[in-house]
């Protein structure tokens, strides 16, 4: 199963097209002048027409972050714990 659709790859290659050229600009209106970010640029493009494209790295750490502090114990559970164990000395 491909990870990118066609209609992603072929804004990337706008976008890397455009960077060179030297049309292509970032969000605060600056010429960019990487690749990997006209390649960042290219694949947001896709994503915000529908494309098929994974989210991005940190959207998905962001939800594994989530995910795992809903296990964490509480500051007033470890309050209760620490409690115990002094009375019980």
């Amino acid at each position: 199963m491909a990870k990118y659709g066609q209609s992603a790859s072929k804004r990337v290659a706008s976008a890397v097209r455009r960077k060179k050229k030297g049309t292509l600009k970032s969000s605060s209106g600056r010429k960019v002048t990487s690749r990997k970010q006209a390649i960042a640029i290219g694949l947001s493009e896709a994503r915000a027409k529908g494309g098929k494209v994974p989210a991005r790295k940190a959207a998905r750490k962001t939800a594994r972050k989530k995910g795992g502090a809903a296990k964490r114990k509480t500051a007033s559970t470890r309050k209760t714990s620490a409690r115990r164990r002094s009375t019980k000395s």
